[in-house]
């Protein structure tokens, strides 16, 4: 792409954020927001509190809770090797997924369907 065309798809979608920027201030809803936030740090800033006291005073168990992803880890089962043989070199490759080097090189000049017909377990 030329420096000319790159620029102009450039001063477009720049032109396009700057119309939706425009849609957004005169959003009701949006100033609505801007206004409880001015408030409240307004408000914040009189009592001297940060959003942090204010979370741990409504919600003293928030800083306890563990996160969900957490509580999940550990339940995925384990991948199954496959292992795939070469018929033409007869080279075989072990492996639990398909980052494997070797692999790669395979489906790149065979293609992918050929490579997994190649699967022995």
């Amino acid at each position: 792409m030329s420096k000319l065309a790159e620029f102009r798809q450039l001063e477009k979608h720049l032109a396009e954020q700057l119309a939706a920027l425009e849609a957004m201030k005169g959003d009701a809803g949006l100033k609505k927001e801007v206004e409880f936030e001015t408030k409240l740090r307004a408000l914040l800033g009189d009592y001297s509190y940060s959003l942090k006291d204010v979370i741990n005073l409504l919600d003293p168990q928030s800083g306890r809770r563990a996160p969900a992803a957490e509580s999940k880890s550990g339940t995925r089962k384990p991948r199954q090797i496959k292992i795939y043989k070469n018929p033409n070199s007869g080279e075989i490759v072990e492996t639990k997924g398909g980052n494997h080097k070797t692999l790669k090189e395979w489906k790149a000049e065979h293609g992918s369907a050929t490579v997994e017909s190649w699967i022995t377990k």
